[in-house]
């Protein structure tokens, strides 16, 4: 996640909000411990279905937008976040090095299970339904599932953090001078950085 606040009150916010096609780290359910895939295509799918998904803090609110800037894609890496927000909660934390990355809240709609070569159960999600992405200010193991209805219905709701790094660029007013951004095309430069972050991180694991 890269935060850059500016001078005008906002806070441009970009990032990858999950990786596809990789294994997730250790999760557990009632049955033991697994790895998760979220195979990939499934989040433009998911995103294909609906007219927008929220942008919440914690899970727990949604976050004040400019605008309704809040835009997702998925590419050859994963599913790709950005947003103007002027929410000054958020913007406050991110000053204060509090952030901790980012999370989405899903509907499993279709999976698949196999085991590894260790043993260890493998859940491969090819359908979901997505419902929001978080940015989080509270350590990612608190954030958990939770059973909500849907319609008439008893549904597990999933939640997923990112556990990523959190870079913050501070332009306002209030912070130290620091040199502007090389070029206006400072968010598509940084999306082209993360992925060859994770192309590079993916050739050699």
């Amino acid at each position: 996640m890269k935060v850059e606040i500016r001078k005008d009150g906002t806070a441009l916010i970009t990032g990858y909000v999950n990786v596809v096609g990789r294994e997730s780290r250790v999760l557990q359910d009632i049955s033991g411990e697994f790895v998760e895939v979220i195979e990939p295509g499934t989040f433009a799918r998911a995103l294909s279905k609906v007219d927008s998904v929220g942008l919440m803090f914690n899970h727990m609110r949604d976050v004040d937008t400019a605008d309704n800037t809040f835009e997702l894609s998925e590419d050859n890496i994963g599913l790709y976040a950005k947003a103007v927000i002027k929410d000054a909660e958020i913007i406050q934390r991110a000053k204060e090095n509090k952030l901790t990355g980012w999370s989405f809240g899903f509907y499993e709609n279709a999976e698949k299970w196999d085991n590894r070569a260790d043993g260890m159960r493998r859940r491969t999600v090819t359908d979901l339904d997505l419902v929001e992405v978080s940015i989080l200010d509270v350590t990612p193991a608190y954030i958990a599932t939770s059973i909500e209805m849907r319609g008439e219905q008893a549904t597990l709701k999933e939640r997923r953090a990112s556990g990523d790094e959190v870079e913050v660029l501070d332009s306002s007013e209030s912070a130290p001078a620091k040199e502007p951004p090389a070029s206006d095309n400072s968010a598509v430069e940084e999306r082209e950085m993360l992925k060859r972050k994770f192309e590079y991180y993916i050739t050699v694991n």
